[in-house]
């Protein structure tokens, strides 16, 4: 029998979440913006729902590319603002526009995303060694510095609680519990 992180579900979809992308270093900077604004979207909500959402997130936002998303107009905004794939949260929905603005002025100040979000945790992944998931934080001293200088370039629904669950996501610290099939593996 393959073990598994407690958190995740019988849904195939979560098991392949789980098994394939959550906690796999990810430095593709337009699957880092997507990342950051669905654990935005996830505030107040389970990763479970945005996951199950994440296609119809897709759709909406043009695949995530930055350069579309800084055009819309507050007519975009009005229509996903009706669109049935996504959460449909007024300040949720203009933070991705405002994130896309600030997410092309740190690949512009750093040359890429990935330069700048990989800096706080030194260009590698950070391995924990949890025995089980009721020793997770919710936040750590990164996941605060991180949130902090994000809001300071303009990021919304970024803090630090939501740079964690980012940093878990895209690798940069590994949370798998040590019994996990997938603790070894992500590094």
């Amino acid at each position: 029998m393959t073990v598994r992180c407690a958190w995740v579900n019988e849904d195939p979809l979560y098991v392949h979440y789980h098994d394939h992308e959550w906690g796999v270093p990810v430095h593709d900077d337009r699957q880092l913006f997507e990342m950051l604004n669905l654990e935005g979207a996830q505030a107040g909500l389970s990763w479970y729902t945005i996951l199950k959402k994440r296609e119809g997130y897709r759709e909406a936002f043009d695949g995530f590319d930055p350069q579309i998303i800084i055009q819309y107009d507050d007519k975009k905004l009005a229509e996903l603002l009706q669109h049935p794939g996504i959460v449909r949260n007024r300040l949720k929905i203009a933070s991705v526009v405002q994130n896309a603005k600030a997410f092309l002025k740190v690949q512009q100040e750093f040359g890429s995303f990935d330069n700048y979000i990989w800096g706080f945790v030194g260009g590698q992944p950070i391995k924990n060694h949890w025995a089980d998931m009721s020793q997770v934080p919710a936040t750590s001293d990164i996941s605060d510095a991180m949130s902090k200088d994000l809001k300071k370039r303009g990021f919304k629904f970024v803090g630090s609680t939501i740079c964690y669950a980012y940093m878990q996501a895209v690798g940069m610290v590994n949370d798998h519990n040590q019994h996990c099939f997938r603790y070894h593996s992500v590094n």
